[in-house]
């Protein structure tokens, strides 16, 4: 971290991102009924957003296939520069807890649950299209990408 609290997240993460030098991204924090997701540097707001969830969004994601959004406290754990989204940053879900809720319903909990842009199908649409993840506009996550580094917080709240 470079003197002042100023980041630097690498560029080297492909898609022609630009590096970001600003205050460090300690949280992510996504606020699924008002659809906005927040980036925060401590308790300042550095950037927030509108955003588009999973096609039934209300309610924490339980089972692979339910169209849900999780809830809680994750860590984004891995960013992909080849995402059919654009970009995309990954949420670690699902936790130890989110596997033993669904395999004691016998099914899968899911996983591959991303903060993401969109395809050209889904190019400009504004309601909940997707499959639990959260999604932005391409500018947008050109901006999430170059921001928010590996093992950083995201809390998801209803």
């Amino acid at each position: 971290m470079a003197a002042g609290g100023a980041g630097l997240v690498s560029a080297c993460s492909g898609g022609g991102v630009a590096p970001y030098r600003g205050p460090e991204v300690t949280r992510v924090v996504v606020m699924k009924g008002a659809r906005r997701l927040h980036l925060l540097h401590a308790s300042e707001v550095l950037k927030s957003y509108d955003v588009s969830l999973g096609f039934a969004p209300e309610g924490h994601k339980v089972v692979e296939g339910d169209g849900k959004t999780p809830e809680g406290r994750y860590y984004i754990d891995r960013r992909n520069p080849q995402s059919a989204y654009h970009l995309s940053v990954g949420i670690s879900y699902p936790n130890a807890r989110d596997i033993e809720v669904a395999r004691s319903l016998g099914q899968s909990p899911g996983g591959d649950i991303f903060i993401h842009g969109q395809t050209k199908r889904f190019q400009g649409r504004t309601d909940d299209w997707t499959a639990g993840c959260v999604a932005v506009t391409d500018p947008e996550i050109e901006e999430i990408y170059s921001m928010v580094a590996l093992g950083t917080v995201i809390d998801l709240f209803p």
